[in-house]
């Protein structure tokens, strides 16, 4: 939780009590944490492991809304807003989170004035970012949403990227086909912006990214 950005807002007695509530859950790749509708269980935070939160339409058809990696964050406005999960949460990897229960959790909300104004921030925050993702979906191209989520998920410091195994996820996450994810991640390869080590990619042009971002 420490390097959560969810809770960095939150320092000092309400930071402890989160972590006196705080339990420890493990899962392994392909299993379902929780469905659409059920009563949430509270705020997950991903210690290791990937997690993908999807909508499933009526006919079957699924759409990734988010892949949680380590120090990210799940359920956080349901536990919060006291309603149903609003998705489906499945491991796609061996996972490891902290859960924050519903009940603990919503009772430290009513009592703690500096815990709600710190999770305020943090809220902001979030829909700072899924505002990102709306104008991923309306106003960036295919190289465009790349190219943002890449330097998202990319290691400051080494430039390693780390993607999904399956990258059908990571496409319905981008809201494009899996044959345009893989012929987008080939152009940056082919042109210098990124390499591929072992297998894993690598940003070696940041800058060629972030005009790709910008429309430019």
């Amino acid at each position: 939780m420490a390097g959560c950005p969810f809770f960095v807002n939150v320092k000092g007695a309400a930071l402890l009590r989160l972590h006196q509530m705080a339990q420890i859950k493990s899962w392994s790749a392909g299993t379902m944490i929780f469905r659409q509708g059920q009563e949430c269980p509270g705020v997950y935070v991903v210690g290791r492991g990937l997690v993908r939160i999807y909508k499933m339409a009526p006919s079957g058809k699924e759409h990734v809304l988010h892949l949680v990696s380590p120090g990210g964050t799940f359920a956080e406005v349901a536990a919060i807003g006291g309603f149903a999960c609003p998705a489906f949460a499945e491991a796609l990897e061996e996972t490891q989170c902290v859960l924050l229960p519903g009940g603990p959790f919503a009772a430290a909300l009513k009592q703690d004035h500096d815990l709600c104004l710190g999770l305020l921030m943090s809220m902001a925050g979030w829909v700072k970012h899924m505002t990102g993702l709306v104008e991923d979906i309306a106003l960036r191209d295919a190289a465009g949403r790349v190219a943002r989520y890449l330097l998202m998920v990319g290691d400051a410091k080494t430039g390693v990227v780390a993607l999904p195994s399956l990258k059908k996820h990571l496409a319905s996450h981008l809201n494009l086909t899996s044959e345009t994810l893989s012929r987008t991640l080939r152009r940056l390869l082919d042109s210098g912006a990124l390499k591929e080590v072992e297998g894993v990619i690598v940003i070696r042009e940041a800058d060629t990214l972030e005009m790709l971002a910008a429309g430019e």
